[in-house]
């Protein structure tokens, strides 16, 4: 979809649909006040011309409230005073994402705005193009977007250096052994953002969780749990959308994406429970519940960032079942080894859209994680603290440095329509995070 920015008037630029917040500026337009009382949350009003679409509730979901309603090519807003530009742009991008590909509005032309205000609309429909890029993949079926196509997917994007990792070839064991279960080999992803001219620190990773289907191995997930599994690796969506977005609007600071990608299936050579693995940082791992695999590729990931060079690490995982039954489908957890790069990134979620909430690490939850067998397992066998006690294993693997894990289980794929810009299915949380945080850091 094309934003555009005019100051024109909105019955003047050949729209299929003109839509308008529900106020002063709908009766102006000739919306009667009964169509403005009944806009819940939209009200159609024919005219000799196109029709008017008023529409209630904030900017951002009725900008895409007003996309889904046109049955046309283009949409026109007519701008009232103080709406934010930027929040049309991007709830009118969002809200034309389709899941079946199917074409939609082509232009969304905001009226009555000055031409100062273009980078602004032009800026958040960037960020929220690469948002429903991690939609897409997320969405996509599993036999698609497997770990070998989420690799194709990654080096086709531009502007960005792509390096695909044979799992067992790199030594990440972890990855190996978990992505072993599956017929298509386990691979580390990695795409590159390095523009000339950026400073040697600080040295931003992210790292995305990418199991492109999760059976849940031997602890066999149950058939409503399972069907919702394509989205396991809506971590490795986030970075991908993230580093496509960071590239095109060039931000002058180096960041790596990592996606470790590999599927974790039910076979004669998956894990099994009490099997002990090696992990590539040499830390031995007894595999108490072979369901907690993500934790087990990221930890293999995160060694392999630090050794990388990464300074600033953050990494992005649909992890624990507790962070969602804790948090709902609004906002991801949010745990770190330095308390101000853990507000840092909550603060950057929290500005660009993707609702982050602070959690808790402490030392009392170390000991729950060891083992008789090995120097850790990956689950306590408790029946509290679930999704810190993940955030705990992840953290023996985060190296030195700023490091943050983010829990977004709920949010990355949406049972129901909320009510805002998404609707049903894959929103792409973690996208308009990391672009945030990155641009901050460049900044």
């Amino acid at each position: 979809m094309r934003v555009e920015v005019t100051a024109g008037d909105p019955l003047g630029v050949g729209a299929d649909l003109v839509a308008v917040a529900a106020g002063p500026r709908a009766s102006r337009l000739g919306a009667p006040e009964r169509a403005i009382a009944d806009a819940d949350p939209v009200a159609i009003v024919y005219t000799d011309g196109a029709p008017l679409a008023v529409v209630s509730g904030d900017a951002h979901t009725a900008a895409a409230l007003a996309v889904r309603a046109c049955r046309g090519r283009t949409v026109a807003w007519a701008l009232s005073a103080d709406e934010p530009v930027g929040a049309l742009a991007e709830g009118a991008v969002l809200g034309g994402y389709d899941p079946r590909g199917r074409s939609g509005v082509e232009r969304f032309v905001i009226c009555g705005a000055s031409a100062e205000l273009a980078p602004v609309a032009e800026r958040a429909a960037l960020v929220a193009r690469w948002t429903n890029v991690a939609r897409e993949l997320v969405d996509g079926p599993p036999n698609v977007i497997s770990p070998a196509g989420l690799a194709e997917r990654a080096a086709a994007l531009p502007g960005l250096r792509c390096e695909i990792l044979d799992a067992d070839e790199a030594g990440l064991s972890a990855l190996a052994a978990v992505g072993g279960s599956g017929p298509i080999r386990p691979r580390l992803i990695v795409l590159r953002h390095e523009p000339s001219g950026a400073p040697d620190a600080p040295r931003l990773s992210f790292v995305g969780k990418s199991v492109t289907f999760d059976t849940g191995g031997y602890f066999l997930k149950t058939q409503a749990d399972i069907v919702r599994q394509k989205a396991d690796m809506g971590g490795g969506a986030a970075v991908l959308g993230a580093l496509g977005a960071i590239a095109e609007l060039g931000l002058p600071v180096s960041v790596t994406g990592v996606l470790p990608a590999c599927e974790n299936m039910l076979s004669g050579t998956a894990i099994r429970p009490t099997d002990v693995i090696t992990t590539a940082s040499g830390l031995t791992v007894e595999v108490t519940n072979p369901d907690a695999e993500g934790r087990l590729i990221l930890a293999d990931a995160l060694w392999w960032t630090r050794r990388d060079g990464a300074t600033h690490v953050v990494d992005l995982a649909t992890l624990t079942g507790a962070s969602r039954a804790a948090l709902g489908d609004m906002y991801a957890g949010v745990f770190a080894n330095d308390e101000a790069w853990r507000d840092a990134v909550v603060d950057a979620g929290n500005a660009g859209g993707d609702l982050a909430w602070p959690m808790p690490l402490h030392p009392r939850y170390r000991p729950l994680i060891d083992s008789t067998v090995a120097d850790l397992r990956n689950t306590a066998g408790k029946s509290f603290g679930y999704a810190i006690i993940a955030a705990t294993f992840i953290q023996q693997f985060a190296g030195e440095g700023p490091w943050a894990h983010v829990d977004m289980l709920g949010t990355a794929l949406l049972d129901d329509d909320r009510g805002d810009a998404f609707g049903r299915g894959a929103t792409g949380y973690g996208v308009r995070m990391l672009v945030e945080l990155a641009a901050r850091l460049a900044a």
